[in-house]
């Protein structure tokens, strides 16, 4: 059973760097995507990023291009969100989800994520 457990959350200054992980046991990730959703209070989840676990393309959401930075540990079984220049707006819980790649995925637009974490908060400070 896949599980995704999301770490590294908490309370910051704006302008600072912070890194959340996701630890991802299970499985055997290499035919999965991997990517990082948001939710902030009294709004919809929205997609902030995604790759495949064993390729190097990477996909953002406009809000985050040139800040974030996705990455896959496959030593660690670990996806990384590098978030850099924080904002306010950034505030939300994080989360982490897991998608089986199949023919006609469209993973990369954040569509069709079968597995989540259960989530990391974090609060921005301006």
């Amino acid at each position: 059973q896949v599980q995704l457990v999301e770490s590294g959350g908490g309370l910051v200054q704006a302008g600072g760097s912070l890194r959340l992980s996701c630890a991802a046991s299970g499985r055997t990730f290499s035919s999965y995507a991997m990517a990082w959703f948001r939710q902030a209070p009294g709004k919809e989840r929205e997609f902030v990023a995604a790759m495949r676990w064993s390729g190097s393309s990477t996909y953002y959401a406009d809000s985050v291009k040139g800040r974030f930075t996705i990455s896959t540990d496959n030593a660690k079984n670990t996806v990384y969100l590098q978030m850099n220049t924080r904002k306010p707006e950034d505030t939300a819980v994080y989360y982490c989800a897991a998608d089986l790649l199949q023919y006609g995925s469209r993973w990369y637009l954040g569509i069709g994520y079968d597995y989540w974490g259960q989530g990391t908060q974090v609060t921005v400070s301006s």
